[in-house]
């Protein structure tokens, strides 16, 4: 899985310089939720509003965090998520989560209390899974070890087929259709509808389209559609289509006790946003990010990522380690962006901002693991490649000089395009997007539903 990237796309992309990169993505029913490592965190309420970071402020959304409160609750009722409401002091507000917080095993119960030893405020990390600790035999997740970066062969994994397309399949008037790839969207004379979807098998028409692709394809997409009217691309009359693309600053960490082995087989259910706000440093007033645990790393994953080192050598490690993920927020910049090549090819010009939060965060967590007994700490931080948060792109905003996609997320330049996936965030903030992606599919889902009433109505 990790080292021939089984589930991933063959494509090559290119960086600004044109070098090519593999991209980790791939594409199947369920998308990417089919190999994230179903961690669902609500923004914070600041995340809404301009947030003020070492290299700048972030943009305003044009909701808050009340108006997507309630769709926050119903996708994680429809994603099985476990949680602890309140345990998280950065958390908004919100009513209890639908299942309890997953419990820790024994060497993370052990880091738990050791963290909250040094005042700190660690909690169980919200996970979409289909777990019921209290009946492990009629549950269908078994908290193996295959949960990060692969797909849950027990469809145990809150994902979006799971909990989005099969369910959806239930009706009579849905329909699946696989293996097609979508080349151009087409558009009328005038400009303001999209008429036809042509893929590389067809052509589809519809009174409604809703383009959920990612932050990266979506874009390509519709500059890949670009007409006599639109030279530059679809709903690209602000030429804000494919610019402010983000990603998560993201580096994993393995911290080892020498003398101590690390037999968890589910590891990643503990998390910390004591930075989350606030460096705690005055003389550095700015956001470092999010820590949470990786699923637990093993000899033969460690092999994957680093072949040339002796196999004895990553088998102590990973058996004597505990694994961490540490996020800290990107910042739009317009020059960071999403181009399409002559030959079709997708170029990622991406030049993260944060480096120095990030570069911070690490040194943070390295220090507190040194004072619970981590005598070894290594980050490795990620790269271009590393596309799996994904935002921006497309961002929706009231002016339609200024975005992409109005606040229901329906194109400005369009009357029947809907942009779904995490191209609409004008910010990324520094928990993972997939909730938020979630949450904000059903909002838009309800603007169209009442768009369609109005219409039979009349």
């Amino acid at each position: 899985m990790f080292a021939d990237h089984r589930y991933h796309t063959d494509e090559t992309w290119r960086d600004e310089k044109g070098n090519p990169f593999s991209p980790v993505t791939g594409y199947h029913v369920g998308g990417n939720t089919k190999f994230y490592g179903a961690a669902i965190l609500r923004r914070r309420e600041q995340d809404f509003v301009p947030r003020q970071h070492r290299e700048g402020s972030t943009p305003p959304w044009p909701i808050g965090y009340d108006d997507l409160a309630p769709y926050y609750d119903q996708a994680e009722a429809w994603y099985f998520a476990h949680g602890q409401a309140g345990a998280d002091p950065t958390e908004p507000p919100r009513e209890p989560y639908p299942y309890p917080a997953l419990t820790h095993e024994s060497a993370v119960d052990e880091v738990n209390k050791a963290l909250r030893d040094l005042h700190l405020h660690p909690f169980p990390l919200p996970l979409a899974l289909n777990r019921l600790d209290g009946t492990p035999t009629q549950s269908a997740c078994v908290r193996c070890p295959t949960c990060d970066g692969f797909p849950c062969l027990l469809h145990a994994k809150g994902d979006a087929e799971v909990c989005g397309i099969a369910p959806a399949l239930a009706y009579d008037n849905v329909r699946l259709l696989t293996g097609h790839r979508v080349r151009r969207l087409i558009a009328s004379e005038d400009g303001r509808r999209i008429t036809r979807v042509e893929t590389d098998q067809g052509s589809f028409a519809a009174d409604v389209v809703v383009l959920a692709a990612g932050a990266v394809n979506s874009a390509a997409l519709l500059l890949a559609s670009a007409n006599a009217q639109s030279p530059h691309g679809l709903a690209n009359s602000s030429d804000q289509v494919g610019r402010n693309y983000m990603a998560h600053l993201n580096s994993a960490c393995m911290a080892i006790k020498p003398g101590q082995g690390n037999h968890t087989v589910f590891q990643k259910t503990l998390a910390v946003n004591d930075y989350y706000n606030d460096s705690g440093d005055p003389d550095y007033p700015y956001p470092l990010g999010h820590i949470q645990n990786l699923g637990k790393i093993t000899p033969a994953i460690l092999r994957a990522q680093h072949p040339r080192l002796p196999s004895p050598a990553t088998a102590w490690a990973a058996i004597h380690s505990m694994d961490w993920w540490l996020t800290t927020e990107d910042l739009p910049d317009p020059n960071n962006r999403v181009t399409i090549d002559s030959d079709g090819t997708i170029r990622l010009h991406w030049h993260p901002k944060n480096r120095e939060s990030h570069q911070r965060l690490q040194q943070v967590w390295r220090k507190i693991l040194h004072k619970i007994g981590f005598r070894l700490v290594f980050f490795q931080t990620m790269d271009i490649s590393a596309t799996a948060h994904q935002v921006g792109t497309c961002r929706f905003g009231e002016d339609p000089r200024e975005n992409v996609l109005d606040a229901a997320c329906k194109a400005h330049d369009l009357d029947n395009l809907y942009v779904v996936d995490a191209s609409f965030m004008p910010s990324i903030s520094a928990v993972n997007p997939s909730l938020t992606i979630m949450a904000n599919a059903i909002r838009v889902a309800g603007h169209i539903t009442e768009r369609f009433s109005l219409r039979t109505t009349r």
